[in-house]
């Protein structure tokens, strides 16, 4: 039997193949194809490469001022980002084109004078929006550059918010009135955190100021635009100082490198300038109407200092039966009609006030209105309508004298202790008698009267509705108000109509209490502290006693303390006054909440001097937060959070930590 000899195996050949694995590999790498990373996100700002003329240039003659970048670049918001100072008739023109951006000027420039241009940040970059901060060029026309600068920031006077953006300005003419007549001589704006810096100043003495400059004239001529300013002048001056620069090893992390060298240090930089408003607007009636046949009513633009006066041309003789009723900062009132009026279809009556003239002085003034009764159309006999409107809905009614006089509940059935209660009647109360208005207090099921009687009253001449019933009322309790008929008399004759209104208050432990202990205060100054919540509502103000301030029956939440030196004693603050040469009233914020619970007696010590002015408000209830630079976080913020862990992580140590607050003890 013959055995065939053994195959050798050949490999099999690939060139049938090839075209099959090229196409498998073609769509593999098409499945993982992705864009490339292109390197590390741009975080740099534009860098300045050179200026046509040069910063510095004396005896400049053009009109036209070239600057280059590194990149491509943007300016965005010239108008109103970037300042020239001095300030001509015509803003000079800023555009970019490329890397390259070009200022021409319209007017002829001043002979012998320094020129500035502050760009604040409006240069970025093309790709990412990278800002180029604080970038400012100088030239001069005469032989001379000054150099000298001043720098500060501009908070907000009362609130501490940084003002963003506001106009900064001089004048070497020191009198009161150049801030009002003439344009700033120098200027610049703020920063997304209030700081400014002035550039080309001369060592002279300066008045500075901040405005809010809504017309755009550079000069406080507007009564109604935010202003700060200084009682006293500033004059630049510059110092060499010697500073150390230290290089780390980027590797390690170790010292590689310390250098000094000598620079210069401009002064003053420190200067500080608290804004406000004066609350002066122009007066005019907003709107008015006559809301039914027995009241008029008029809403004016702003409160009034002094309450408005009405007369009727066509009555003079009826203006002393009026009753007014007004808010408390006197730009709503209402007059409620004597009887002979009531019936009065159509009025006319002139409204006195005060207007401000172009030097904000007020001057009489007086508008004549007519109110008219809008009174419903009679039905059509045997209608379904008569009592029904077109949607079907009750007939509204207009008020008139014959209709009951009611009493009805200010607020809530639920009362604080501490409070009086409120009641208020339909119509104008001329006649009240209180031993006809009994209060109750509840006894497991039963009424039973107070132990001692409660004082009952009207409010006061500007509620002439709002009757007040005070007392110490106890915790948790139950009481009721009972109204007999013939207990009030209104305007018109008529007496009220009986009425039974009940209320509770709170139990005890639904309150806190917190006692602040200030240090820093100068002394025989009077100050106010002041609970904010989280959105900055006032809710509640105490006076400052000894150093402390006593805040009983607060509900539990987070507060925000500020302190007011109330150098007027009026007890709130108070707006400054340029003509009158008075500033306003200072505020500091306590940089940390405070947080209540229920229950608790808290007591905290606060430095109120210990840390700088521009970091005392939260970051929490920070309005005008400064803009974050790409790739970083805001350091306001991280200053705020690590304040807050070194806290938290000083009371768990001692053995005092809470969630809720810092340090307090609980009722019995």
């Amino acid at each position: 039997m013959k055995h065939s000899p053994a195959r050798t195996r050949r490999p099999r050949s690939l060139h049938p193949l090839l075209p099959l694995l090229t196409l498998a590999l073609l769509l593999a790498a098409c499945a993982s194809m992705g864009n490339p990373s292109g390197g590390p996100r741009d975080e740099d700002p534009p860098r300045f490469v050179k200026a046509t003329p040069p910063s510095g240039t004396r005896d400049f003659t053009g009109s036209r001022i070239t600057l280059e970048f590194n990149e491509l670049i943007n300016v965005k918001d010239a108008f109103t980002k970037v300042v020239v100072s001095p300030p001509s008739a015509s803003v000079p023109r800023v555009s970019s084109q490329g890397r390259r951006v070009t200022v021409d000027f319209r007017d002829t420039l001043l002979p012998n004078t320094t020129y500035s241009i502050d760009f604040a940040n409006s240069i970025e970059d093309n790709n990412e929006g990278n800002k180029l901060s604080s970038f400012t060029y100088t030239f001069s026309t005469g032989p001379d550059l000054d150099t000298l600068r001043v720098s500060g920031m501009v908070l907000d006077a009362l609130t501490l918010e940084p003002r963003q953006g506001i106009l900064v300005g001089l004048h070497s003419d020191t009198t009161a009135s150049a801030f009002t007549t003439s344009r700033f001589e120098r200027m610049a704006k703020t920063d997304d955190r209030g700081r400014f810096t002035i550039y080309g100043l001369k060592a002279v003495p300066y008045r500075i100021y901040a405005l809010e400059d809504k017309d755009g004239d550079m000069k406080y001529a507007n009564p109604e635009e935010d202003l700060a300013f200084t009682m006293t002048t500033v004059t630049p001056w510059a110092e060499r100082i010697q500073t150390t620069d230290t290089i780390f090893n980027l590797l390690t992390g170790a010292v590689d490198t310390v250098k000094t060298r000598m620079r210069t240090l401009y002064l003053p930089n420190d200067i500080l300038l608290r804004s406000f408003n004066s609350g002066r607007r122009q007066q005019f009636v907003e709107n008015y109407e006559r809301l039914d046949s027995t009241r008029i009513h008029i809403r004016l633009n702003t409160p009034e200092d002094r309450l408005p006066a009405i007369t009727f041309p066509d009555l003079p003789d009826i203006t002393g039966a009026l009753v007014r009723e007004n808010s408390a900062t006197r730009d709503t009132l209402t007059w409620w009609l004597p009887p002979a009026l009531v019936s009065t279809d159509t009025i006319r009556a002139a409204i006195h006030y005060e207007r401000l003239d172009s030097l904000s002085m007020p001057y009489a003034v007086s508008d004549t209105l007519r109110f008219i009764t809008s009174r419903p159309r009679p039905a059509a006999k045997n209608s379904d309508k008569t009592k029904k409107d077109a949607e079907g809905k009750d007939a509204p009614k207009a008020e008139t004298p014959q209709s009951p006089l009611l009493v009805s509940r200010v607020g809530s059935s639920e009362r604080d202790v501490y409070a009086p209660v409120l009641l208020d009647f339909s119509r104008p109360v001329v006649h009240l008698d209180t031993t006809a208005i009994r209060v109750e207090v509840k006894a497991d099921t039963l009424w039973q009267p107070l132990p001692s009687p409660p004082a009952i009253s009207m409010a006061d001449t500007l509620q002439p509705r709002r009757l007040k019933i005070e007392y110490p009322w106890a915790y948790g309790s139950q009481y009721r108000v009972s109204v007999d008929t013939l207990a009030a008399m209104d305007m018109y004759g008529d007496m009220s109509r009986p009425a039974s209104i009940e209320f509770s208050t709170r139990p005890e432990e639904y309150y806190s209490s917190l006692t602040l202990t200030l240090k820093g205060l100068p002394d025989g100054v009077p100050a106010l502290v002041q609970l904010l919540d989280a959105s900055e509502k006032l809710i509640r103000a105490v006076p400052v006693s000894g150093g402390r301030a006593y805040l009983p029956y607060l509900p539990a939440g987070k507060y925000y303390p500020r302190v007011l030196i109330d150098h007027d004693g009026d007890g709130k603050w108070t707006p400054g006054d340029y003509a009158a040469g008075r500033l306003p009233e200072t505020a500091y914020y306590s940089p940390k909440a405070i947080n209540l619970r229920s229950n608790w007696d808290t007591e905290q010590e606060w430095d109120v001097f210990s840390i700088n002015i521009d970091q005392m408000k939260p970051y929490a209830i920070l309005k005008n937060k400064p803009e974050r630079v790409k790739g970083s976080e805001d350091p306001m913020k991280r200053q705020q959070d690590e304040e807050d862990a070194a806290a938290e992580e000083e009371a768990r140590r001692t053995g005092n930590y809470n969630p809720f607050e810092q340090s307090g003890k609980r009722r019995r």
